[in-house]
């Protein structure tokens, strides 16, 4: 019951600082996960995190899944099951129910000088908090020179390009096939 406690604390916490989206709070739950609680291993978190991004749907899919690892450790299939969905409940109610209320106000409060604030300063936070995850999931996955030479080479045809990014996952799947990286 404490493990099912911890899940519901820990994302519904994340939930309400998740502005900007879901990954933007991955990693505070990266170190809750794999560093405070032990719920699954850096490298099955990076894992997760992949499986999140590629699945059809919403990619805060991770958070069921780390719901389900930390459910595993308690007994069986079930009992993951019900890891995640204890996570995934959490990580949506209180973020849906926050919006809700807020939205309520926020139309009236149009010509708010609080209101114009919050939105100047919300879209640098977000920036930084993508920023931090994406540093973050670079230390989880990348383990030597040539895994961080593919990191910065697909960060900068990122940037600089508008191509496909699955050109990119495809040519990683390839080099990591292969045992380049």
């Amino acid at each position: 019951m404490s493990t099912y406690l911890q899940l519901a604390g820990l994302f519904g916490m994340l939930s309400l600082l998740s502005i900007g989206g879901g990954n933007v709070v991955l990693p505070e739950m990266h170190l809750r996960a794999v560093n405070g609680n032990h719920w699954v291993s850096n490298a099955q978190f990076a894992d997760l995190f992949s499986i999140s991004q590629s699945a059809p749907g919403p990619s805060i899919l991770i958070v069921t899944l780390v719901g389900y690892g930390a459910g595993l450790h308690l007994g069986g299939v079930q009992w993951a099951i019900l890891g995640g969905l204890v996570a995934t409940l959490s990580m949506i109610l209180p973020a849906m129910s926050l919006t809700y209320v807020i939205t309520l106000f926020w139309q009236k409060a149009e010509q708010s000088r609080w209101r114009i604030a919050v939105e100047k300063g919300l879209p640098p936070l977000t920036v930084g908090l993508i920023m931090a995850t994406a540093l973050v999931m670079s230390r989880a996955a990348d383990h030597d020179w040539r895994a961080y030479l593919v990191t910065a080479i697909c960060t900068v045809i990122f940037v600089r390009t508008s191509l496909n990014p699955l050109y990119l996952v495809a040519a990683a799947g390839l080099l990591g096939y292969f045992g380049i990286v």
